[in-house]
């Protein structure tokens, strides 16, 4: 009797490993998968975007989410009649976030560069970004190599901060430390910058001019270009979900064409952002 026990119990505990086993090899396929039937199934798509990114995505005084990437990616799937959830998320694990399933996009100022294409797959490009230093016109610093022995600041897992390590002999070198201070967020970077903890703030342009000239205080501050590789914004998604980038590649063409890209464009930047690659 007691024999029959220990083999029911056994049996019971292995059916438990094969069903877990079995859900995790489903999970795993649920999210490795195409999944554009799933989106438009379910009317709903989840994209992760820092909420702080000026003016790409971030929350507004009111508490809503708003920004280029907010309209622009609300455009695009207004067309498939798809709603879209945006879900806040720490930068620095974006690319978790997206393999984790928690996200099935990361889209707000996503710079393209060969390391992050490994971990996704990308749109075409949308939009030209440009790395640069931000210092206060009293700074006496005007160039690169007048950052000799200063501390700088980036962003944790930004492409500014991941083109100054590739890039050392560019920065890195020459700056105290040899390293940057990191922040959550460019915002209490430039905390930092107004209180003179930090001495430059290596930053996205355009979250700098916008940044800056709602502060009112963009002549009050030096952007210096970073004399970093630039790369282009584009959209990351998982390998797998090849569908859902030919259809917001197809979706940023016809918004082109029909000139809602330029309006959406205007109203953040006040001119025409496009890629050649939106424009084709």
């Amino acid at each position: 009797m007691k024999m029959k026990k220990i083999l029911a119990s056994f049996m019971a505990a292995s059916a438990a490993l094969l069903l877990a086993a079995c859900s995790t090899n489903d999970s795993k396929s649920a999210v490795n998968g195409d999944k554009w039937d799933t989106y438009v199934s379910e009317k709903s798509i989840t994209i992760g975007f820092d909420n702080t990114f000026v003016p790409m995505g971030f929350e507004n005084d009111k508490g809503e989410n708003t920004g280029f990437d907010i309209d622009l990616a609300n455009a695009v799937f207004a067309k498939y009649d798809i709603d879209v959830k945006w879900q806040p998320i720490s930068w620095e694990l974006k690319e978790s976030e997206l393999d984790s399933g928690n996200i099935d996009l990361i889209w707000n100022g996503y710079t393209m560069t060969e390391d992050r294409a490994k971990k996704v797959l990308f749109t075409d490009p949308y939009m030209l970004n440009e790395q640069v230093l931000v210092t206060k016109s009293d700074s006496g610093i005007s160039s690169v190599s007048d950052m000799e022995g200063k501390i700088l600041g980036a962003q944790a897992g930004s492409s500014g901060y991941d083109a100054f390590l590739d890039r050392p002999e560019i920065l890195k070198d020459i700056v105290k430390d040899n390293d940057a201070t990191l922040y959550d967020t460019f915002t209490q970077g430039f905390l930092d910058l107004e209180n003179g903890r930090i001495d430059a703030l290596l930053v996205d342009k355009v979250y700098a001019n916008y940044f800056l000239t709602q502060k009112g205080e963009l002549e009050k501050h030096h952007l210096i270009s970073a004399g970093l590789e630039s790369g282009d914004f584009g959209v990351g998604a998982r390998k797998a979900d090849k569908t859902l980038v030919e259809k917001i590649n197809a979706a940023f063409t016809e918004l082109y064409k029909e000139g809602k890209y330029q309006e959406i464009s205007e109203k953040w930047f006040g001119e025409d952002t496009a890629t050649d690659a939106v424009k084709e």
